[in-house]
């Protein structure tokens, strides 16, 4: 099952968060899409899981472009939850988008998902997990920052 990966980042289940050293994921990849709807593209990330008889199969493919929106998005909210407190519902009803982020003549808008009817709360919740996981997503930012740099801006 390794045909057309290229890049691989084994015993990734030794570093998976909290879930380091219990994960069931075990290995990262990049390569050609394997899965029916990502043919059209031609890079796709991969999370491979251990299955019951022990081998390795694919959990989860993304598009390389879904990793980078996926980035984007997680950016544009650690940087709205970093200023948040200072908004007593840590978010603007009125101006619930946070940003609209140009992407491929289009935008990516980023938004406080006001469809939800318990949102008042569980921006709440969902603050407070971000602060948990500080030490988690801190780290792994400064080294996100340090290889966009070193990539000066590809």
């Amino acid at each position: 099952m390794n045909e057309k990966i290229v890049m691989t980042a084994d015993g990734y289940d030794r570093i998976d968060g909290r879930n380091a050293y219990h994960s069931d994921i075990k290995r990262l990849t990049l390569g050609a899409p394997t899965r029916e709807e990502n043919k059209s593209m031609k890079i796709a990330a991969q999370l491979w899981r251990e299955n019951a008889e022990g081998s390795l199969e694919i959990d989860a493919e993304l598009p390389i472009h879904q990793v980078f929106d996926l980035m984007i998005l997680l950016s544009r909210t650690l940087l709205h939850f970093k200023e948040a407190y200072r908004m007593p519902l840590l978010y603007d009803p009125e101006k619930p988008t946070i940003e609209r982020v140009g992407v491929q003549g289009g935008v990516l808008p980023v938004a406080v998902c006001t469809d939800n009817s318990n949102i008042n709360d569980d921006i709440q919740i969902f603050s407070q997990a971000l602060s948990d996981l500080g030490e988690l997503t801190g780290e792994r930012l400064r080294t996100l920052t340090r290889i966009l740099e070193e990539l000066e801006c590809y």
